[in-house]
């Protein structure tokens, strides 16, 4: 205990800096996107096609009071039959592919899909292999990629924001 106490006395109080203009701006524009282009709260069903969590590390990150998704109006759902827009992450694996298939087909058209991270956006470390069918895109459309090894939950908002402005203008 008191080599602890000591170590805290040497390095000081460490704690994160308070959120930038920037992601105020993003969450507020974002929130009124939502808002101006569905009326109510965005329903995202995640979808899991075989990645390494990471990125669902990230995506449990933005349920924090520093992103405060639910308080942008976006809510995550059990079902797709609920859902506005898929998130999916990983390289999508062979046992994954039909599952995947079929819970595009139960979400409702007009409907959204987000490939997240590099695996997600081009199969990654992965690629295409005898246990891989590599990107999302080989199996369902995609209407948004978003890069990264995770990406930042910054990037994933980011991501959420250009899809929504892609489903408005069209």
């Amino acid at each position: 205990m008191w080599h602890l106490l000591q170590q805290i006395r040497k390095v000081g109080i460490i704690s994160e800096p308070a959120p930038d203009a920037d992601m105020a701006m993003l969450q507020h524009e974002l929130q009124e996107q939502i808002a101006r282009v569905f009326g109510r709260a965005l329903a995202i069903r995640q979808v899991d096609a075989g990645s390494c969590n990471g990125c669902e590390l990230e995506i449990q990150a933005l349920h924090n009071p520093y992103y405060n998704l639910e308080g942008m109006g976006i809510r995550f759902v059990a079902s797709p039959r609920h859902a506005d827009a898929l998130l999916v992450t990983g390289p999508v694996s062979r046992h994954m592919a039909q599952a995947l298939r079929r819970t595009y087909e139960a979400t409702p058209e007009p409907k959204l899909v987000i490939a997240v991270g590099d695996c997600g956006a081009c199969g990654g470390v992965f690629g295409e292999s005898y246990a891989s069918l590599g990107a999302i895109a080989n199996v369902i459309p995609v209407d948004v990629a978003i890069p990264g090894c995770p990406p930042t939950p910054t990037a994933l908002l980011q991501g959420i924001l250009a899809a929504i402005g892609k489903r408005a203008s069209s």
